[in-house]
């Protein structure tokens, strides 16, 4: 089994990450919690909660377009860790992050 993560900022600027179950220790979803909570505080992200809440989905969205497209293909090491920690949070084995049209699928 494979965890496959796309990263979209629009059409042609995808950024791709595959992972077998088998490579380096995966993040326990309290881990990848607390790796998007200290992102999203030192990007200094900001969403719109008409309820007040930031959902998981939101964390993931808004480090990714607060760390920018420049960021994910500068530093990889970076980008390989918010592809495993977001397959960790949400807890599937495929997620895409379309920034562009801010959304989550799986």
């Amino acid at each position: 089994m494979h965890q496959h993560v796309i990263v979209s900022f629009g059409e042609g600027r995808e950024f791709e990450y595959k992972f077998s179950q088998a490579e380096a220790a995966k993040p326990s979803p309290a881990e990848a919690r607390q790796w998007f909570d200290q992102e999203f505080i030192a990007l200094e992200a900001d969403v719109p909660s008409p309820i007040g809440k930031v959902l998981l989905a939101d964390r993931i969205l808004s480090v990714a377009k607060y760390a920018g497209e420049r960021r994910f293909r500068e530093q990889v090491e970076w980008a390989e860790r918010y592809a495993r920690n977001a397959v960790a949070l949400l807890a599937r084995d495929f997620v895409k992050v379309d920034v562009a049209n801010y959304t989550v699928g799986y």
